[in-house]
């Protein structure tokens, strides 16, 4: 399938990372953890952990200290819909279609539930036609963009003069959990919201990119070490310090299979040690959008790559072959190609 555009949106509200300690220190929850903790959150948010900001669906992040987990949903409920059709609105406007042209939509996210899925409101809120498919994709956490977009090349395979679309969104902000725990901790430091929309068809497009060769690594007997775990009905990361280690070996095993010999490769973002250990792994020079995004944007789950793709195609010198990477929850990792 042809990649024909992609364009990505983020919530206004907008804090560095300095300015979230200086509001975090200040909160009764906080105040309450252990002084370990305290200084972990410390190191985090005022060192140098590669994010200087971070974008929340909030207007003062410092609410979501005191909501409670029907708040926190109803959250989700209310600003993944809306993140995705601003995102969507962009890449349909880049293709030069309508919403009432899309014959298929695609939407993943792990941040927040909600039946029917995204999907169903943002095909009702843009007018979309009702006999559009929709196919909303959960529980893949972080890695969720790439299986997704091979989700939908499965039904442009089968309908290839179909238009499709393929959102990545979280609300991270929903997602807000906080105890003594150290893989918590870290969590609450790198997250933020995003979301990425792209269209895609079985003919070539304006960008002359087509995707192809997905791959997949499961390691199911690591799934305790990066999960979503339901605390009280909050979503409690479950984050263990091996993952950094663990994703560069899992991203190599699927980059020593790649067909391009020499290709651009843009990742997930995960953070700044993950992406360090990606490069020592792999051999590679900076992956300059990668670490650029997670610098912008903190780490936003699902979407990063897609946001990191879109950044180098906005570059003067944009790569014929691409290699992306996206990993996370099952212990899963995943990869495609992008060659024009």
């Amino acid at each position: 399938m042809y990649l024909h555009s992609i364009s990505s949106a983020f919530p206004s509200h907008t804090l560095t990372q300095r300015e979230a300690w200086e509001a975090t220190c200040r909160s009764p929850k906080v105040q309450q953890l252990n002084l370990r903790a305290r200084m972990v959150l410390e190191k985090i948010l005022t060192g140098d952990c590669g994010i200087d900001t971070r974008r929340f669906a909030v207007e003062n992040p410092m609410e979501l200290f005191n909501l409670n987990a029907g708040q926190l949903n109803q959250l989700f409920e209310r600003e993944a819909p809306a993140l995705s059709e601003k995102a969507l609105a962009k890449a349909l406007d880049r293709a030069s279609l309508r919403p009432t042209d899309l014959d298929a939509l695609f939407v993943c996210t792990c941040t927040g539930y909600l039946c029917p899925g995204i999907s169903s409101y943002v095909a009702e809120n843009m007018g979309m036609r009702p006999n559009i498919y929709l196919n909303d994709i959960v529980g893949l956490g972080c890695g969720a963009a790439v299986p997704t977009l091979r989700a939908a090349g499965g039904f442009v395979a089968a309908n290839p003069e179909a238009n499709v679309a393929v959102i990545a969104v979280e609300t991270c902000s929903a997602a807000f959990f906080i105890d003594n725990d150290l893989g918590v901790l870290i969590s609450l430091c790198l997250f933020g919201d995003g979301a990425s929309a792209s269209i895609w068809k079985g003919v070539p497009g304006p960008t002359g990119f087509r995707a192809g060769r997905f791959d997949t690594l499961h390691i199911p007997e690591e799934r305790e070490k990066i999960r979503f775990r339901n605390d009280n009905g909050k979503l409690r990361n479950q984050l263990d310090r091996t993952v950094p280690k663990l994703a560069g070996a899992a991203v190599k095993t699927l980059y020593d299979k790649r067909v391009s010999p020499d290709p651009y490769v843009i990742t997930h973002t995960g953070g700044r040690d993950v992406i360090e250990t990606i490069e020592q792994e792999c051999s590679l020079d900076q992956i300059s959008e990668s670490r650029e995004i997670l610098r912008r944007y903190g780490n936003t789950s699902s979407p990063s790559v897609l946001i990191a793709l879109e950044e180098h195609l906005k570059g003067r010198q944009i790569r014929d072959d691409i290699w992306l990477t996206s990993f996370g929850a099952g212990f899963a990792c995943h990869s495609f190609e992008l060659n024009r």
